[in-house]
């Protein structure tokens, strides 16, 4: 018998950022293969409703880009732009571009404190940022800019 190593001890899959490896990149537009009947996950437990993905292209505005939407903190920040949706948390930016996100939610920390924004990815991955807001009442605006913004990119109906 071989001494071998104890295995690594299971993360969770989509807590923080993807490894490098999993991060997204540019890559040439493909054709995503239709998806068959209901997810094999639960939906992430979002007060806000889901922003499903629908064959949408973003529409700029009249000045050639379209709307954004910034929240910043010390460490971490979430764009929302014509190209997608960027986290950068602690000098690590991943950028998931709309062609590879299912949905998009976001909520309060339940300290009403913060932004907390989930990206999931066509996979079923999440990955999800937190924004703290000073002052606390930046927060509603966020909300409502925010919801402005995906509802530009990602309308429902």
């Amino acid at each position: 018998m071989t001494d071998q190593p104890p295995p690594p001890p299971a993360v969770p899959p989509g807590f923080g950022p993807p490894p490098p490896q999993y991060a997204p990149r540019a890559v040439a537009p493909q054709a995503f293969p239709a998806q068959q009947g209901p997810p094999p996950y639960a939906s992430p437990p979002y007060a806000s409703p889901p922003y499903a993905a629908q064959p949408h292209a973003p529409q700029p505005g009249p000045g050639g880009a379209g709307p954004e939407f910034l929240a910043v903190d010390k460490r971490n920040s979430v764009v929302v732009d014509a190209s997608g949706v960027a986290f950068e948390m602690y000098d690590i930016t991943v950028d998931f571009p709309w062609a590879e996100i299912r949905s998009v939610h976001y909520r309060a920390r339940p300290d009403g404190k913060a932004l907390m924004v989930a990206v999931v990815h066509l996979d079923g991955r999440v990955y999800e940022c937190v924004v703290t807001a000073k002052p606390k009442e930046r927060l509603q605006g966020w909300f409502a800019q925010l919801a402005w913004v995906l509802g530009h990119y990602r309308p429902t109906g």
